[in-house]
């Protein structure tokens, strides 16, 4: 991701498709969003990327490496408007990113537990599911559990 990319991944993340299910979901403004980049950007331990397809943006991946010893969270999404099948590309794409050229040893994502589609997501990749966080987070208005992901570098299979 580069500066260039900032007004393309803001419109995705505030849609409001890809909004309900993040944990910050209020309408994230430009310059709220600029500063997000700008301190993210030094730090070697976040890979921020852009999803393409025959040169077309299709979504956005973040790995935050944590501790030492190749573990990192994801999060990602596909623009609101990629073709069917894109979220699906984003995440193989990604997680053979993660894999071959981070040389992560193992990869854990979240899901808010009423976000079926992301549960289902993890499990078609090959995430086991490590927890689940009883009323975890807290939307403003109620409790939602939160589901613990984790996908092995061993356990990937780049080519099924």
């Amino acid at each position: 991701m580069v500066h260039a990319d900032l007004e393309r991944v803001l419109a995705w993340r505030n849609h409001p498709d890809v909004r309900r299910n993040m944990y910050t979901q209020h309408e994230i403004t430009l310059d709220e969003h600029q500063r997000w980049f700008e301190r993210t950007l030094p730090d070697p331990k976040k890979h921020l990327l852009i999803f393409e397809e025959n040169h077309q943006p299709l979504g956005f991946v973040n790995f935050n490496e944590v501790g030492n010893g190749g573990l990192a969270d994801w999060g990602f999404y596909a623009a609101p408007d990629a073709p069917k099948g894109s979220g699906r590309q984003l995440g193989r794409a990604a997680l053979n990113h993660a894999f071959s050229q981070l040389k992560l040893h193992k990869v854990c994502g979240q899901a808010l537990a009423y976000n079926h589609r992301s549960i289902q997501f993890h499990q078609s990749l090959g995430f086991q599911q490590e927890g689940n966080l009883r009323d975890q987070h807290f939307d403003g208005e109620c409790y939602h559990h939160v589901i613990c992901f984790g996908l092995l570098c061993h356990e990937w299979q780049p080519n099924p």
